[in-house]
Formats: structure tokens, sequence, C-alpha cells
């Protein structure tokens, strides 16, 4: 049978790519969303347009109970869960001093008490040898203005990746993060000028935005055979911009 693969967020960007590449190396995998259906449904069509199998699920991150149900859905599917992707994740932009406890609250939600809960679900649900693949972010080195409230949650991320790769020891899984620089994808792009990201894309020695693929091949290799003895790190994938 076929190993088995939760993506959060695939309904686009990153989450898509990741999505489309876990199912060409031979995942069966759980597309992810927390409202686009139609764009869910879409991912699913186009993996299984190219002989790969796919199911949307429909959970927010930040809800326990839609977790939950997430990993239980993916069981009853499936039978199994080998590979855990979260990817799901939101970049409202505020400074610090304007004390925005919304957009600081939101983004908190979603990005460091959802892998918290994505954590814990695949604590319970994972196959032994599995693994386990968090987010985080290469702007954590910048320390860019208006950044504070989503650098602070991957910030987190990055402080619950090695705790967690501790507590599962003897159960030969991984976890680690991976942290893309700047990327094509609509949230990175949306709201900026394209002056703005004419700029970013030059800060990178190799002087392009990095592309939805470039990060799920990494995630791929984490999550492949090839993959097995990194553990408890963050991976800066980014072309050298930090």
């Amino acid at each position: 049978m076929a190993k088995v693969a939760i993506v959060t967020g695939a309904s686009r960007g990153i989450g898509r790519s990741i999505a489309k590449r876990l199912a060409a190396d031979g995942f069966a995998v759980i597309v992810n969303y927390a409202g686009n259906s139609a764009a869910a449904q879409e991912a699913v069509d186009e993996i299984r347009k190219a002989d790969g199998e796919a199911l949307a699920i429909q959970a927010d991150v930040a809800n326990p109970e839609q977790v939950k149900q997430l990993f239980e859905k993916t069981v009853e599917a499936y039978g199994r869960v080998d590979v855990v992707v979260n990817n799901a994740g939101i970049m409202p932009l505020s400074p610090i001093a304007q004390g925005d406890l919304e957009a600081f609250d939101k983004v908190i939600n979603t990005n460091l008490r959802g892998t918290f809960l994505i954590f814990a679900q695949a604590a319970k649900h994972i196959a032994e040898g599995g693994r386990i693949i968090a987010f985080s972010s290469s702007v954590l080195a910048k320390s860019f203005p208006t950044y504070g409230p989503y650098i602070a949650s991957k910030a987190g991320v990055e402080g619950l990746v090695p705790v967690f790769a501790n507590e599962l020891r003897g159960r030969n899984i991984t976890v680690n993060a991976v942290a893309p620089g700047p990327t094509g994808t609509d949230l990175f792009l949306t709201g900026k000028s394209p002056e703005q990201i004419a700029q970013l894309s030059k800060l990178a020695p190799l002087e392009r935005l990095g592309q939805p693929e470039d990060i799920a091949n990494v995630v791929a290799f984490l999550a492949g055979p090839d993959g097995g003895w990194v553990n408890a790190q963050t991976i800066r994938t980014n072309g050298g911009f930090a």
C-alpha cells in the first residue's frame, strides 16, 4: 500500500506544489484546506490527472477538533499516516507600536498554535519511521519592520521542532522545519509593488525569487528515503537570502 502524506494549506502556493510533488513520488496525499474548497478540489484533480492519488479534507489548523478530524478522516480513508507537512500559514504585517492584537492573535493562532496542534495529533497517528515537517521562514534573520507578529510565530515553530524530535525518541520519526526565503506565491506577492518585488528578488546571491517547486523539492527530500538522517533541523531554503 502507498504511503500517506497530509499537507496542510495545500490548495494553493507552496502547499499545492508540495502535494503534487509528494503524489508524483508515490504518496497518497491529503490536500488540506481551510476555506477554499474549489482550489483544493482543483489540486486534487491535477494530482489525479497525473495518475496520483489525493483527497481534499477541510480543517482549520488552529481548531483542535478540526485537526483531530483531519487525522481521523485520513486514517479512515487510507488506513495510515506516514508524512505530515504543516505548511498552512498566514502573514498579516503590522508594526509592533500599533499594538494590533487582532493581527497578532490571528497569526499566532494559525502559525504557532496550528503547528502545536498538528504536532500533537501527528504524535498520536503517525506510523513508525514517519516524517514530520513544519514551516518556518528565512525572514527571521532579517528582522524587517512590520514582520514582528509573523516572526514571533515562526520563531516559536523553530523552538517546538527540536523538542518534538526529542519527545519522539525511539519511534524512528524525524521532525524538521523548512524556512523558505522570498517565494513567488500569492501570500508573498499580495500587497507588494513591482519595485518591492524586484528589490526582494535581488536579495539572494542567486538573484531570483524562489519558486514553490524549489521548496517542494526540499520537502520531498525530507519526506523521502534520502532524508532519514536529518532530524531536529531547520533548513533555510532561500538561495542564500539569509
